[in-house]
């Protein structure tokens, strides 16, 4: 057995996410039948010690059919409409099948805000971490009701990855509808080769990455990127086939289903993750060479000096992008100037901004406490 399939099985804290494909017929409801299958093998890995969140897609595809429409639409007022239709019947659906097992269950429904702002990040990170030892399954999704394009995380690979940040989780299982991840669309190529394991970062993965499917927005482009969002919690993620048997026991037995990718061993503080994860990015700031290698190398904070310009607009404490001189992000952080301050201080000195603004706050414009390396 492989050493890192055989670590899985000491594992005690999964992230599952189930996607459309797997629950719904082709968009048309869900497949009860199926989705108990699932939640059979999940009490049975609760039952042996192993705390699991579930993250279900699936509440848009069932809204559809509740309200009989045989298209999605391209609306988002009507989308949110059918998520919340739908969500009613897929929380009813899971409800059902876990009272077989006497398990039970928590809907808990996030926004890019509850992520975004630090208190209820917390509070989301406590709220789930309560439920697991009250030996509660969470069942998660993106609060589709309420959230925009503007806002809204992006797709439930990119929210499991996040989840798995939130609970420290040991293990994120991606399930699809694909054996896990070739080297490209074995439904296109014959002869692309399976990838059984590989290391999360690896530079030539999101060149194998294929398009989402029509009931989902996620594809392998955004598994990987989940993938990498777990990784900074020292989580490995498995990309497994949801339409082989048992596919979630095989795992927990140290089985080599799926593509495992897995993690560099350093890991990022609980505040580091934080803001490694924040999507939304006010605006960017672009550095000399001196102050790359400062931030790279030396682990400095970025001061004026080192600034070549300022793109965008933003707020004193609200997260901006950092980029080298390609244009490469190479870190983000939050800010101790808005932008209009901090155009008046780049390229000099830390001494000359009193001077320059009539008050020096901070002699840095992204202290390394509140910055992280991309």
């Amino acid at each position: 057995m492989n050493k890192e399939r055989e670590k899985i099985k000491a594992t005690r804290r999964w992230v599952i996410k189930i996607g459309s494909a797997l629950i719904t017929d082709n968009g048309c409801g869900l497949k009860h039948d199926v989705l108990d299958n699932w939640v059979g093998q999940i009490s049975t890995l609760n039952e042996r010690g192993i705390d699991i969140v579930i993250v279900s897609s699936g509440a848009v595809a069932e809204g559809l059919t509740r309200l009989g429409w045989k298209d999605r639409p391209n609306i988002i007022s009507k989308l949110q409409a059918a998520a919340a239709v739908g969500q009613m019947g897929l929380i009813q659906a899971y409800e059902v099948c876990f009272q077989k097992y006497n398990k039970h269950t928590a809907q808990v429904l996030l926004t890019h805000d509850d992520i975004a702002d630090r208190t209820r990040y917390l509070n989301a990170r406590t709220s789930l971490n309560t439920l697991l030892q009250l030996e509660v399954i969470p069942i998660v999704n993106e609060n589709d009701t309420v959230a925009t394009d503007e806002i809204r995380l992006g797709d439930n690979d990119t929210l499991a990855g996040l989840v798995a940040n939130l609970i420290d989780a040991e293990l994120l299982v991606l399930l699809t509808d694909q054996k896990g991840l070739y080297t490209s669309d074995p439904r296109e190529n014959e002869s692309a080769k399976f990838i059984e394991e590989a290391e999360v970062n690896d530079p030539a993965l999101i060149s194998y990455a294929g398009e989402s499917n029509t009931q989902g927005r996620g594809g392998m482009h955004t598994k990987l990127k989940a993938a990498s969002i777990a990784a900074k919690s020292n989580t490995n993620t498995v990309i497994a086939s949801g339409n082989e048997k048992l596919t979630l026991l095989k795992i927990a037995d140290g089985n080599l289903v799926g593509t495992l990718l897995t993690t560099p061993k350093e890991t990022l503080s609980a505040r580091k993750q934080w803001l490694a994860n924040q999507s939304h990015v006010k605006g960017t700031i672009a550095l000399d060479s001196g102050a790359v290698a400062a931030l790279e190398k030396s682990g400095k904070s970025l001061l004026p000096i080192g600034v070549k310009s300022i793109i965008g607009e933003f707020k004193r404490g609200e997260m901006v992008s950092c980029i080298d001189d390609r244009g490469k992000e190479i870190a983000r952080g939050l800010s101790n100037y808005n932008s209009t301050q901090a155009r008046l201080i780049i390229g000099k000195s830390s001494k000359d901004i009193q001077k320059l603004l009539d008050c020096a706050e901070e002699d840095e414009i992204i202290h390394r406490d509140n910055m992280v390396l991309l």
